[in-house]
């Protein structure tokens, strides 16, 4: 019986993280001269493609949303850029090594970020 509540404990403490969201890091961009949409698709998907090579960055999923009718918001946000990790686990893993690769390497090519975000998404 002891070993049942001890179990059960600790299976109660970990039950949070097993259960926890996927991490959403959303920064607000702007885009570099006149670039067009298809300019800056083809450049994600570069990147997409380097991020992939390392840990925790396999299976990232990442969206572009370019406004259609939004107000200003003061900063120049010219688009919203997303990358999804399946969890907070390969986030981590992917942060640890991002600053020194060659993805971290691409970006200002295409655009400058300013504020970012991480978000927890809740599929329903």
């Amino acid at each position: 019986m002891k070993y049942l509540l001890a179990t059960l404990s600790a299976l109660c403490l970990i039950s949070p993280l097993a259960n926890a969201g996927s991490p959403t890091h959303m920064w607000k961009c702007q885009l570099n001269d006149d670039l067009s949409e298809e300019q800056v698709l083809k450049h994600a998907a570069d990147w997409k493609k380097a991020a992939a090579t390392l840990p925790g960055g396999d299976a990232i999923t990442q969206q572009i949303h370019f406004p259609v009718a939004v107000g200003a918001d003061g900063l120049g946000t010219d688009l919203i850029y997303t990358v999804k990790w399946p969890s907070f686990a390969a986030y981590g893993a992917f942060w640890d090594v991002y600053p020194d690769s060659d993805a971290a390497g691409m970006e200002g090519e295409t655009m400058s970020c300013h504020g970012s975000a991480l978000w927890e998404t809740a599929e329903i």
